[in-house]
């Protein structure tokens, strides 16, 4: 009974009853958000632009970048350690593989879990229309807090806090979603040369058409699945999204 109130835990506020996590989340707002904007205005961004995020296994880290105004283009902001995933390098198969994926995702305002038992989570929108077609299956794969993985990016609470309200401001600000490009290291010729024995060559190599032209561009492509297979395309152009 005492765990069920705590679950169901009602804050008042201007006479509104808030739900615990949603007054959890309201603290972490005005502990957070001031901080946060007073670093992306020293970079030249504001909170609410449009917001990409790229996450490379191998080297353990989550970037954040920034669409800046001016420029038009996409610039890091920062850079979190991954505290831990689950898994090997290579994509997710099947439901309770223990598999982190890899590959290109989005997150929607509707993706965004702060009732999550791990501090806050996003749900990454896996599978999408790539992994259905080559029936892979599992749901729920977050990027969240705290420092346990079952299939998921763990980014320790004080991580998670700040990603989560990136993306909650630049849905917010107008985004229909965030792209989440997921990838086994950062791809360049010599690491691709390193992990040339991988059975996962051919797959690495598609997820490399996007990443090489992010490198290229500093703007997220638009990723579309057909066959089996990524598409690329500049921005700018009609796509059939995933």
């Amino acid at each position: 009974m005492i765990k069920n109130l705590f679950s169901f835990l009602c804050v008042f506020v201007l006479g509104a009853c808030v739900p615990a996590h949603i007054a959890r989340l309201n603290s972490i707002r005005v502990q957070k958000l001031p901080i946060l904007e007073t670093q992306l205005a020293a970079a030249d961004l504001e909170a609410g632009d449009p917001l990409y995020v790229r996450v490379f296994k191998e080297e353990g880290v989550l970037e954040t970048w920034v669409r800046n105004r001016d420029t038009g283009f996409y610039q890091p902001f920062k850079t979190y350690e991954i505290c831990r995933y689950s898994g090997t390098l290579g994509p997710k198969l099947m439901r309770g593989d223990m598999q982190a994926p890899e590959g290109f995702y989005d997150v929607t305002e509707e993706q965004l879990f702060p009732q999550s038992k791990y501090d806050l989570a996003m749900n990454i929108g896996y599978p999408n229309v790539y992994d259905e077609f080559l029936a892979r299956t599992g749901d729920r794969i977050m990027i969240h807090g705290g420092c346990k993985s079952e299939g998921c990016f763990a980014m320790t609470n004080e991580g998670i806090e700040e990603i989560y309200l990136l993306a909650e401001q630049s849905l917010r600000g107008g985004s229909e979603s965030i792209p989440v490009h997921i990838f086994p290291f950062r791809m360049t010729d010599e690491n691709m040369r390193l992990h040339g024995n991988s059975k996962w060559t051919p797959f690495w190599k598609n997820l490399k058409q996007g990443y090489d032209m992010f490198e290229q561009s500093h703007y997220p492509p638009r990723v579309a699945a057909q066959g089996g297979e990524y598409l690329f395309m500049p921005q700018g152009f009609a796509y059939a999204g995933i």
